[in-house]
């Protein structure tokens, strides 16, 4: 009964009725009565400090321009996260609230978060913006063109929208390529992960592979608001195409949409189709060009020959006739050729006189004084090395006695011992071995000459063979026997009629043998006609 009077009462000794409660007890009522009284609310406020603990937990303030409310995100929570905080950033939080009874604090456990209205979003945007400006990611220096017509084109996007559909359309009309698509999410916060990883994967793909490596990106999306576009806008999105090597389009929402990949990639298109005109010409027109420029070719190409046949006719009329071209060389054609047996002749008799000169030079007597020479020389050689070799084996052992008196120090011992030894080498067999050799090649080598004599010996018996035979052919025995004569007198051949009449007596050479006649002082006289001989009476 007291303590029921104490519970209600509170202890009567003490004068007062204020109910007792432990820390615990106050730190669980507290909590109890702010998780029964908010439970799940959202919060609006701008982020202060930001700490992220070593266990992945993160902590940070919300704040407005009074009050500052502690926020907890757990590590297995901020995946969930749509917007990474960032400090100065106006946020709408939800989360529940709690109380932290270690501490004396209360806090708001925060599962969702988005940034508070466009205005915020934009202001984010533009400082996010102007820190990747200053690190240069968005110099124009740094854009690379794009090629002509790819041969594969990658198109990062999302596969079940229209996006694709338009560009795949696009490009098989203007003109048809090979196209890679790598699936991503074009909104939410799984977008900006998965499209860097695109691009980097595109990037990956190594030359010639089984999977071919694109020549140009397209990186495509719909348009939409400012918080669908946001994962473009993300950090991760914009190194990765700075660090892209394959060229890059950024075709993101609609013309009046942008985006910080817009900045970062080397063309921005205002529309996925724009991209896909951007990335390829028109086949048709192409064809059109290459079929204009052949023409032009084809006509340039038939006014020079024109032009040039013109300049060889004029030209050509300022030339000689090629008959007259070939008036001299005709000329000294007929020199030469009137002159070539006179040549012949020459050469002929040139070559007689050198083959005789030669025959009378190499005969087997003098190819014999030549051998007998060589070997005398070979000989001489001989006696002079052996006289080299004994004169110096002399003088070897002259200064061997010298040093066979007795030794006066130990250097004069091993000069004795050096001299014995050179002694023994100079008389030993290598050094008659060496004689013999010597000997050896001097008689090879007269043997080579001697070969040498008899070779050419007979190459000049051929040739003086053949020289007979041409003079043979071309003398006047092979003359006779075609049927002519010759005809001689006292002083030699005779070659006129006149000396023939002249001569007291001829002898003619034929083929067979020769024949003497009378001279023509004692030929019969010629009668004219119509008169009678000398000897004979006139009948009348």
């Amino acid at each position: 009964m007291d303590d029921l009077l104490d519970d209600a009462f509170g202890d009567p000794r003490s004068g007062r009725n204020e109910p007792e409660y432990s820390v615990s007890e106050i730190s669980g009522a507290v909590k109890r009565a702010l998780e029964d009284q908010f439970g799940r609310v959202r919060v609006r406020g701008e982020i202060g400090r930001i700490f992220r603990a070593r266990s992945g937990h993160l902590y940070y303030d919300v704040k407005d321009d009074r009050n500052v409310l502690a926020c907890t995100t757990w590590k297995g929570q901020i995946a969930q996260l749509s917007v990474a905080p960032e400090e100065g950033m106006e946020v709408v939080v939800t989360g529940k609230l709690s109380g932290f009874g270690a501490q004396s604090k209360y806090n708001l456990n925060v599962d969702e978060m988005r940034v508070a209205g466009a205005g915020a979003l934009m202001a984010m945007l533009e400082k996010r913006r102007a820190a990747l400006a200053a690190e240069g990611l968005f110099d124009a220096a740094r854009k690379r063109p794009l090629p002509f017509l790819p041969d594969v084109i990658g198109v990062v996007t999302s596969p079940q929208g229209a996006v694709i559909r338009d560009i795949l359309h696009r490009l098989r009309d203007r003109f048809p390529r090979r196209v890679l698509v790598w699936p991503v999410a074009v909104q939410g916060k799984a977008c900006a992960p998965e499209v860097a990883a695109a691009i980097r994967g595109f990037n990956a793909l190594a030359p010639g592979g089984p999977i071919p490596r694109p020549d140009l990106l397209i990186v495509a999306r719909g348009g939409g608001s400012i918080e669908d576009l946001w994962g473009f806008n993300e950090e991760a999105v914009v190194r990765a195409a700075v660090e892209s090597a394959i060229p890059l389009i950024s075709a993101v929402g609609h013309e009046t949409d942008t985006t910080l990949l817009d900045h970062a990639a080397d063309r921005r298109a205002p529309t996925p189709t724009a991209a896909a005109e951007m990335a390829v010409p028109v086949r048709a027109d192409l064809v059109a060009l290459v079929d204009g420029l052949g023409g032009r070719m084809r006509r340039a190409a038939g006014l020079a020959v024109r032009a040039r046949a013109q300049r060889l006719g004029d030209v050509g009329r300022g030339l000689p006739r090629p008959a007259s071209l070939l008036d001299r060389p005709r000329a000294r054609l007929d020199r030469a050729g009137s002159d070539l047996p006179r040549a012949l002749r020459g050469g002929t008799q040139r070559a007689r006189l050198a083959l005789s000169r030669l025959g009378g030079r190499i005969t087997p007597a003098a190819l014999r004084a030549q051998a007998v020479e060589a070997r005398g020389r070979l000989d001489r050689a001989a006696r002079a090395l052996h006289a080299a070799r004994t004169g110096r084996v002399v003088r070897l052992r002259a200064r061997l006695d010298v040093l066979r008196l007795p030794p006066a120090d130990r250097v004069t011992r091993y000069r004795r011992r050096a001299l014995d030894a050179a002694a023994r080498r100079l008389t030993s067999l290598p050094l008659r071995r060496r004689a013999d050799a010597d000997r050896r090649r001097l008689d090879a080598g007269t043997a080579r000459l001697a070969a040498v004599a008899r070779a050419e010996n007979a190459r000049l018996r051929a040739k003086l063979g053949a020289l007979d035979r041409l003079r043979a052919s071309l003398g006047p025995e092979e003359t006779l026997r075609r049927g002519y004569a010759v005809v001689r007198d006292e002083d030699g051949v005779v070659t006129t009629a006149e000396r023939a009449r002249e001569a007291a007596r001829l002898e003619i050479e034929f083929r067979d043998g020769r024949v003497t006649t009378g001279g023509g002082r004692t030929a019969r006289p010629r009668v004219k006609a119509g008169e009678p001989p000398a000897s004979q009476g006139s009948l009348f």
